[in-house]
């Protein structure tokens, strides 16, 4: 089963990576634990997982003014783990492009 929706690509996660080489952040189902992320990012990805680090955030509420009048809505909760590799490792997410 695939726990993984898909990696973090962003400025501030670039930014942890390039502090930390062998640090990655991917967004995982809520129901994932660590064992079963370990094994998939080492499957997906032919690489040495030395440690799993998991967070969960809360969806936020948001409203706007339109037209229409007031819109609120809730942005999704999800589930995000920071993979760190063995020294010397790493994952190219742009190679597919």
């Amino acid at each position: 089963m695939a726990f993984i929706i898909k990696p973090i690509v962003t400025e501030k996660m670039t930014r942890i990576t390039e502090k930390r080489p062998n640090r990655y952040g991917f967004i995982v189902k809520p129901e994932a634990n660590k064992i079963q992320i370990k094994q998939e990012v080492e499957a997906r990805y032919n690489v040495t997982v030395e440690d799993v680090n998991t967070m969960r955030y809360a969806g936020k509420r948001s409203s706007r003014y339109t037209k229409a009048g007031l819109i609120r809505g809730q942005k999704n909760a999800f589930k995000k783990a920071i993979v760190t590799l063995k020294e010397g490792e790493e994952i190219d997410f742009y190679s597919n492009i």
